[in-house]
């Protein structure tokens, strides 16, 4: 009993992203992302200081990943005043996916690809809920 309580141990801290994984990831995605054709025109008009967005950042996917609090902020806010379209969220995850694949082992790439799944449909969901409502005329 003792040995398999151990092995599980041993596996459940194997499968947790630290947070030089998350910070090598976010680093090498947004060097992506401010050189990329079609997003980075639109992040890089937005952002002014590329540091100190990066570590918020880094608080962010630490916060999702990690439980860890440090982010305090409203993404799906900040994102809703950028000129998002669906194809953006699209190539958005497949440079993250294609980064995370690069720089952490498989196990970690494809829970941090899964969670942004998630949080980039909810943001294109809450997108679409705005504009529909902005577009409706008041009754």
């Amino acid at each position: 009993m003792q040995q398999s309580t151990k092995k599980e141990a041993t596996k459940m801290a194997e499968d947790k992203i630290t947070e030089e994984e998350i910070s090598n990831l976010v680093d090498r995605f947004y060097a992506k992302v401010q050189v990329d054709p079609e997003i980075g025109p639109i992040f890089n008009e937005k952002i002014e200081d590329w540091p100190a967005h990066l570590a918020l950042l880094k608080n962010f996917w630490s916060t999702v990943m990690l439980t860890t609090g440090r982010y305090k902020g409203d993404p799906m806010m900040t994102h809703l005043q950028l000129p998002l379209e669906p194809s953006h969220f699209n190539r958005w995850l497949e440079l993250f996916a294609e980064t995370a694949k690069e720089v952490m082992a498989p196990n970690h790439a494809a829970i941090i690809i899964t969670k942004s799944e998630r949080i980039a449909g909810n943001f294109k969901a809450g997108i679409a809920y705005q504009r529909s409502n902005l577009s409706q005329p008041n009754l």
